[in-house]
């Protein structure tokens, strides 16, 4: 797989919370330029980055991030005021105590809530598979398979771990067909990134694949400078 095919996958992520204007325009610039999917960032950051990128790149951003238990009434809200500050993309955490409770038809309900005000725009389901056993990851594709959301996600990257090949393969076999994978949290490299594509992810959420591109080309420059 070559690197542009890579690229356009990546949802070009900034979510710390001290997140800077300079830093997301940073980001919005690098979107661009690397032809990926979208920039995620963070909800205050939506409007600016929007009217910043006028319609050059998609904006997705993040609702009940990252610990999911803000009620539905507030993440409806949220989802609402995204869609209204210029969000396509909408990546929301699941309630993992209700998940975790065993309640998983009140996490499905939610997720018709929220799909609900996303309407046509994609919403991604972050499940935050590093909090979770086999049997409630299993439990789980079934729940987002039938709750008419776009993408089942990995993870938010702040749950204390990200993405494993083993959770992309165990979603990939266990969700409906048309349902899309987002690997996301602690993809730092180009290899790393082909294989989650080659075990079934359809997206990738990271910074660190433009930053791995970043340093191909510094590194082709620098030998190129060398020969001269």
């Amino acid at each position: 797989m070559d690197i542009q095919a890579i690229l356009k996958t990546v949802d070009h992520t900034l979510l710390r919370p001290e997140a800077t204007w300079p830093q997301i325009k940073a980001l919005c610039d690098e979107g661009v330029r690397y032809g990926v999917a979208t920039v995620c960032v963070p909800p205050a950051h939506v409007a600016n980055a929007a009217q910043y990128l006028n319609g050059n790149l998609p904006v997705c951003t993040v609702i009940g991030f990252p610990n999911g238990y803000s009620t539905t009434y507030m993440k409806c809200l949220e989802a609402q005021d995204a869609r209204q500050n210029g969000a396509e993309e909408i990546d929301m955490v699941i309630n993992l105590g209700w998940a975790k409770n065993g309640r998983m038809e009140w996490v499905g309900e939610e997720i018709k809530a929220v799909k609900g005000i996303c309407g046509e725009h994609v919403l991604k389901v972050i499940i935050e598979t590093c909090l979770l056993t086999e049997e409630e990851k299993l439990q789980l594709c079934e729940v987002v398979s039938n709750s008419g959301a776009d993408f089942i996600k990995t993870s938010t990257g702040f749950g204390g771990g990200g993405a494993t090949f083993e959770d992309v393969a165990l979603l990939k076999a266990h969700i409906r067909p048309g349902l899309k994978l987002k690997a996301s949290g602690g993809i730092a490299s180009l290899e790393d990134a082909e294989r989650f594509l080659s075990l079934g992810a359809d997206r990738l959420g990271t910074s660190r694949v433009v930053r791995a591109v970043q340093e191909l080309e510094a590194q082709k420059t620098a030998k190129e400078k060398s020969k001269t």
